[in-house]
Formats: C-alpha cells, sequence, structure tokens
C-alpha cells in the first residue's frame, strides 16, 4: 500500500503539471472504487483551475475554488503523467484527468482507492469523515517526543500498533513503523504507556528522519508503486529490518525477527531493540 512518503513523492511529481492550470476535461472508465467516483465529476471540474496540490496523511487534495477532489491511492493506486499523449486506456486505467497540455491517468488495479469530491460550501475540509480523526503530520513543528509522550499516556497496545493506528501521528505505515523502532531501539511489542519521555523522543526524531529520507529517494516499491512520472522508489535498498528476516542485523549481526502485529508483519532486531 502507498505510505505517506509515496503519497507526497506522488504530490510533488503532479504538483508541476496541475497547479495553476485548468482541468480541460474528465475522463472516468470506471467508477467503482472503494467508494463510487461522483457521476458529475467531469462537470463539476472541467473548466476550473488547479489552485494548490497538497496532502494530509495519504490523501491527495486537489484545491478548488468551488472545492476539493480528494484522492487516496489504496492498496495499488498510482497517478502518471502522460506530458504529450497518453498510451491506450488498460484495464485498470479508470480515470483521465487532462490539465493543460497533459494527461494525468488514474490506475489502480484492486481498486481501493478512492476519488471524492467535497463542496466548498459543505464544511470545513478537515471536517470531512475521511479526515477527521486523522493524527499530526509527522512533519509539523509540533510533533515531537513531548507531542508522542502525551499521545501515548494508558495506551496499553504495543507501540507499533498505536503508530500504525495514525491517530498520534499520521502517515507512519508498515515499513516505516518498523525502520523508525529500530532506529530509535524501541521493541514493537512494547505497550506504549511504558514509554518514557526519553524514548519518545527517540522515536519522534526517528519517524521524522526515516520519512524525510524515504521521501528523497522516491518511497518503497514493493509490488505496484511507480512515481508519476513512472520511477521506482528506492527505500527498501536501505531498510535496517524490513523484510530481512533471518538476515544478520546491520548493526550487530543478530538475526531479524519476523512476527505479526494486527495482521500485519513487523521486522525488528531483538538485541539493538529491547524492551
Amino acid at each position: 500500500m502507498p505510505e505517506l512518503p509515496e503519497v507526497e513523492v506522488t504530490r510533488q511529481a503532479l504538483a508541476p503539471w496541475v497547479e495553476g492550470r485548468t482541468v480541460r476535461a474528465v475522463t472516468v472508465r470506471e467508477p467503482r472504487l472503494r467508494w463510487p467516483v461522483p457521476p458529475r465529476l467531469p462537470r463539476l471540474l472541467a473548466g476550473h483551475e488547479v489552485l494548490r496540490l497538497e496532502r494530509r496523511g495519504k490523501y491527495l487534495l486537489w484545491r478548488f475554488a468551488h472545492g476539493t477532489l480528494i484522492s487516496h491511492l489504496g492498496m495499488s493506486g498510482v497517478w502518471r503523467v502522460h506530458p504529450l499523449r497518453a498510451p491506450p486506456a488498460g484495464r485498470h486505467d479508470h480515470v483521465d484527468l487532462r490539465i493543460g497540455g497533459a494527461c494525468l491517468r488514474l490506475t489502480d488495479p484492486r481498486r481501493f482507492g478512492a476519488l471524492l469530491w467535497q463542496p466548498a460550501g459543505s464544511g470545513a475540509l478537515d471536517d470531512h469523515p475521511l479526515l477527521a480523526r486523522l493524527g499530526i503530520e509527522p512533519f509539523d513543528p509540533r510533533f515531537d517526543g513531548a507531542w508522542l509522550y502525551r499521545h501515548t499516556r494508558g495506551r496499553v497496545a504495543a507501540i507499533k500498533l498505536v503508530l500504525l493506528a495514525g491517530e498520534a501521528v499520521v502517515g507512519v505505515g508498515n515499513i516505516y513503523a518498523s525502520e523508525s523502532l529500530f532506529r530509535a531501539g524501541i521493541d514493537p511489542r512494547v505497550p506504549a504507556r511504558r514509554l518514557g519521555p526519553r524514548r519518545c523522543e527517540r522515536l519522534a526524531r526517528a519517524v521524522r528522519a526515516v520519512l524525510a529520507e524515504a521521501i528523497a529517494v522516491g518511497g518503497s516499491t514493493l509490488r505496484d508503486f511507480v512515481s508519476a512520472s513512472g520511477e521506482a522508489g528506492y527505500f527498501m535498498r536501505e531498510a535496517a529490518v524490513y523484510d530481512r528476516a533471518g538476515a544478520p542485523c546491520r548493526a550487530c549481526s543478530t538475526r531479524i525477527r519476523r512476527l505479526v502485529q494486527g495482521q500485519r508483519a513487523t521486522y525488528f532486531c531483538p538485541r539493538c531493540q529491547r524492551k
């Protein structure tokens, strides 16, 4: 599933092609995504300028004067830019946005993504049901060890699961949670409430560093993800623990272990990450 770094990489690649440009046409070939694509979407967007392309968590927010297009990549979605002429649409090419002279195409084999419309007069965007419960952004200046400490008090769940829940901080997906916990030297199974201020500070710093590094190298490509320009992400080449079960730890040579938490695979070093 594309996580925060992959979505941010997508936003950065799309922004120069869409911001300040007018939507010429919208083609919806398959409206049956996770939620149905609004039938009126082509009429809502055609002829209107994209003011800004923003990101909130794993959502892309296409800002127009009369509303916001909310896009989520789901499990396998990608946006691709075709600057001149787009190739013939394939089976999984569901939506085209023609903006300026380019075609932006949404491809989603599993159809777990979303493309929804929020009118400008229907309330604050932050109150939308998909956005209202999202935690703080990891690059928000307010996110630090003190923030994480406050938001883990009383939490009996394992710290890995608290990170994945997205309520204390948003966008720390499965790969990046494992990598952040390794870098902070924290066992993924430790109850969140047992983390003291020092460990919370180490973890907050690790989260920001890991996500920033992932964005810088184009995110992670496991199966389907490529950037809007068609390039794979290279973060997994440098992964310390994720998907390395049985391999020696890069720091201490202890074998990396794998366990399942909340139906998601977790990887950690039992020596470097102590409870």
